[in-house]
């Protein structure tokens, strides 16, 4: 089977190829760029993620034999886009924000050039993947944030699509997340996996203790067992009993976890297991884990909430063009005015305000907009793809820890309540230079 992305996309992209070239203005010279109008209602930051697994699916945006037998059997497009399609190759270059960069509404996060019909096929499978990956990027993030120095796991994969759940994995660990239980997510890009049982674990043996004999016959004493499938304090007061103080940790996964936890730590403590760590589970979100700042658990473990976006399944991101060459050869602004959906022409650059103590304080961005020499703002725009070929360091497992730097970096900068899970404007505004 060919492992083609070219079909990843809508139908529509190859009809406008066509018509296009049938007008004679399919060559032109043209400036695409992704950007969201608005952030989800209450967020105060979006983070940037996917621009690496675009990346690497850019090579494979190629048009095989059965891609083209499929669009020719079904009449998708004519013999002429055929031929077209036939030795498609992006050759354009491509900029934007860095993978892990925090954006505002309008921000420029990526930005095609090159010919119109080699930018505008690229629409749809670019903005399938910008708009999850942020979206669980973004959730991850205040997630991370609202833990603190606390590790918050990626336990997600069962609550997606099987590709999701592994550019979810990748995401939130650009966001802060420390591991994940993905293990294709763990071989592709590098990340730490974790896991130990489950309760049908422990339901498959006769009794809770043959289970945890077992487990921690196989696994070692440093494991995490269960112990919530039947009685939370028989269960703590067994693995004790088996493990000793050399018990890694314990899992919590239903019910009042701030109490639960709380009562536990107590018994943990009391029996002389005061290195045993506490995990919770339980379809937690960024306000459950800031609710359980004050108990004494150790790491959290994030599934549904997380590979859902938290609530904000995509980050709204479009595709526009904002320049393209005229009859005459010359680049000309473009934009749209309709109501409510406008956008702004030309090329822009995005540079980060920074104030002399470090903190963000807008984001500029404008055809003209750059950052003092003399001063401590970013500019943000970042080479991606330069003629066709993508630089180095945003691809597999050094663009993950790449990413992973700069989110942090990025959110260090930002004014102290960006950190708030209380509804509000964006943390910064967003102003334009003039054209």
């Amino acid at each position: 089977m060919s492992h083609s992305t070219a079909l990843l996309t809508d139908h529509y992209e190859l009809t406008m190829l066509q018509a296009a070239l049938a007008s004679g203005a399919a060559h032109r010279h043209s400036v695409f760029e992704v950007f969201t109008r608005r952030l989800p209602a209450g967020r105060r930051y979006g983070v940037l993620a996917g621009t690496g697994r675009f990346l690497e699916g850019l090579a494979d945006f190629r048009f095989g034999e059965e891609e083209l037998d499929f669009l020719a059997s079904t009449r998708v497009v004519n013999d002429e886009t055929l031929e077209y399609l036939r030795d498609f190759k992006f050759r354009g270059n491509i900029y934007g924000y860095a993978e892990g960069e925090v954006f505002f509404p309008h921000s420029p996060v990526l930005q095609v050039e090159g010919t119109f019909a080699e930018a505008c096929i690229l629409e749809t499978y670019l903005l399938s993947i910008l708009n999850f990956d942020s979206a669980v990027a973004s959730a991850a993030s205040r997630m991370s944030t609202a833990a603190g120095t606390r590790p918050c796991l990626e336990m997600g994969s069962r609550r997606a699509n099987e590709q999701a759940a592994v550019a979810a994995a990748r995401a939130a660990v650009i966001a802060g997340f420390t591991g994940t239980s993905n293990l294709e997510a763990g071989r592709r890009y590098g990340l730490h996996t974790i896991g130990t049982s489950a309760h049908s674990f422990t339901l498959l043996h006769d009794s809770e203790e043959e289970a945890f004999r077992a487990q921690l016959a196989s696994l070692g004493k440093d494991t995490t067992l269960l112990v919530d499938t039947y009685d939370v304090e028989k269960a703590v007061r067994l693995a004790v009993e088996l493990a000793g103080t050399e018990l890694g940790g314990v899992r919590l996964d239903s019910g009042d976890l701030i109490t639960q936890a709380t009562w536990v730590r107590e018994l943990l403590d009391s029996l002389g297991n005061t290195s045993t760590k506490i995990t919770v589970t339980s379809d937690l979100d960024e306000y459950a884990i800031a609710s359980l700042a004050a108990a004494p658990v150790d790491s959290y473990g994030v599934g549904t909430k997380l590979v859902t976006g938290s609530g904000a399944p995509t980050s709204s991101m479009v595709y526009k063009v904002v320049s393209r060459e005229d009859a005459h050869g010359v680049m000309r602004p473009v934009a749209k005015a309709s109501s409510g959906k406008a956008s702004l022409g030309g090329r822009k650059h995005a540079v980060r305000r920074i104030d002399a103590k470090g903190r963000a304080t807008a984001e500029v961005i404008g055809v003209d907009a750059t950052a003092p020499a003399d001063s401590n703002d970013r500019n943000l725009i970042v080479d991606l793809v330069r003629d066709g070929e993508v630089q180095p360091g945003f691809t597999g497992a050094e663009g993950v820890r790449n990413a992973a730097v700069r989110h942090a970096r990025s959110i260090a900068e930002l004014p102290r309540n960006a950190s708030r899970l209380s509804d509000g404007e964006p943390v910064i505004p967003t102003e334009f230079t003039e054209n």
